[in-house]
């Protein structure tokens, strides 16, 4: 399995704090189901196969409805309005903004077809087991990969209206438009993909990630990012209503996340796979550890986790989105905090009942995560409040429970959102935050090998960004 933090990017205009050091090139597991392989292989898919679709649905009107150069298919950023090159930066070969265009290629290139061999899959199961995010679903042309519809929704209600004199972005939703600026409904549909659905072909099963397929990690703000074809400039904050609350933005993708895992795992048929349970739910670096089969010098790697009431013998849920929302909750709804995490280890202590318990902890969980989703969609996330979530995460309490790779990953992203946020936002000048570099760049270092992760000196690392980023407040 890839690290995920190979390197995190962000465009420079919105400001992401990576120095070009650490700019390595793109973790398979942060974006759509291994859509940053290389580009360019072999394609060894059948043209039928390339092309292969479920009929067109209704309302779907493909890319080249968007691209006319009085549109978004513009060769030069320059509109008036919006950036018009939108298109161009969908089909972006070198970027990170145009994996969603590459997004189909990806099953056909060396990566993809190995998978597919290892699977078994003919024409058939790859349209099964893959297309569902690796193409839009129902879209004329599975070639033109994640296309705008896929986010933005079916156009043919708003497509004819949505430039028009007089347009409203309230119109636009009216006439059938997926309001992407609200975080909840933004973060539904992208756990479709980058996290797992319940749509044909949207489940990445952990037989899947055995064959080849990059582990999934999910962080709402971070993926934005690396997406966003648009400009964040005075005109889009009066027609949406203000920018993106970058911190707004990550805690309801927390919540969210948890929501959606939880939702998956309550249904018999995702939470077994024959008459093994579902692996995908469960903590990676719980099983793939190294074995000592009890030799003299052996030594024991797992460390003790206080938010799992589990044996180290049992694999734990994998819990790295409940850490991250646990640590938002006790600044932003500390009254709800508590519940919270009583429910988490509850779901974690059912899981040695029985089946039908754990049931019934995963809803109880997903009821408080579902209410903290809602409360952060409309907390405003203060200054004062994004320090002392960062302060949270990197806590005893918090950090304690950084004791396998995923966690921890979540972490160095959050601190990562959070101070970018905050330059975004006008609460911290960027020269200042771009000052603390190095100490950023160390808690990267202690994530960048998922086979070298090592608890304790990554919350040393994680502990030395907290104090250095507390200069600023």
């Amino acid at each position: 399995m890839l690290g995920i933090f190979r390197v995190i990017a962000r465009r420079v205009a919105s400001f992401r704090l990576v120095s070009p050091a650490v700019l390595l090139g793109l973790a398979a597991g942060l974006a759509l189901a291994g859509l940053l392989t290389q580009a360019g292989g072999a394609l060894r898919a059948s043209p039928a196969q390339a092309e292969a679709s479920s009929a067109t649905l209704p309302g779907h009107t493909g890319v080249a409805s968007c691209a006319g150069s009085t549109c978004h298919g513009r060769s030069v950023a320059d509109g008036a309005v919006v950036r018009q090159d939108e298109l161009l930066r969908w089909q972006e070969e070198s970027s990170p903004s145009g994996a969603h265009s590459r997004a189909w290629r990806a099953v056909r290139e060396p990566r993809g077809q190995a998978i597919i061999r290892r699977l078994g899959l003919d024409a058939a199961g790859v349209q099964r087991d893959c297309a569902g995010c690796h193409a839009t679903p129902g879209a004329q042309r599975q070639s033109d990969g994640v296309d705008c519809e896929a986010c933005h929704g079916r156009a043919s209600g708003w497509l004819a209206t949505h430039y028009t004199v007089g347009a409203t972005h309230a119109r636009n939703l009216a006439q059938g438009m997926t309001d992407l600026v609200n975080p909840r409904v933004k973060a539904q549909v992208c756990l479709d993909c980058h996290f797992s659905g319940d749509a044909k072909g949207q489940f990445i099963a952990h037989r899947i990630m055995a064959a080849g397929h990059p582990r999934l990690s999910f962080e709402l703000d971070l993926f934005t990012t690396l997406q966003q074809h648009h400009d964040e400039d005075a005109d889009y904050a009066r027609r949406k209503g203000g920018k993106t609350n970058a911190m707004r933005m990550w805690a309801v993708g927390q919540a969210e996340a948890v929501k959606r895992s939880l939702e998956l795992f309550s249904q018999p048929a995702r939470a077994v796979d024959g008459i093994f349970p579902e692996l995908t739910f469960f903590d990676c670096h719980s099983c793939h550890r190294r074995i000592h089969d009890g030799e003299a010098g052996g030594n024991v790697t797992a460390v003790p986790n206080p938010g799992r009431p589990v044996d180290p013998g049992t694999p734990p849920y994998n819990d790295e989105n409940m850490i991250m929302l646990l640590a938002a909750a006790r600044v932003v709804a500390p009254d709800a905090a508590a519940i919270f995490d009583t429910r988490a280890r509850a779901f974690h202590r059912a899981m040695l009942v029985g089946r039908s318990e754990t049931v019934a902890a995963a809803q109880a969980l997903r009821q408080s995560a579902d209410a903290l989703s809602g409360r952060f969609a409309v907390a405003s996330f203060t200054r004062e409040q994004t320090f002392a979530i960062m302060e949270t995460i990197a806590s005893d309490a918090i950090g304690a429970r950084f004791t396998d790779y995923g966690g921890a990953v979540q972490s160095v992203m959050a601190v990562d959102t959070l101070l970018g946020g905050m330059v975004n936002q006008g609460m911290v000048p960027a020269a200042a935050a771009n000052g603390l570099r190095i100490q950023i760049n160390e808690a990267y270092a202690a994530v960048r090998d998922p086979n070298g992760f090592q608890p304790m000196a990554f919350r040393r690392a994680l502990e030395g960004a907290v104090r250095s980023i507390r200069s600023l407040r």
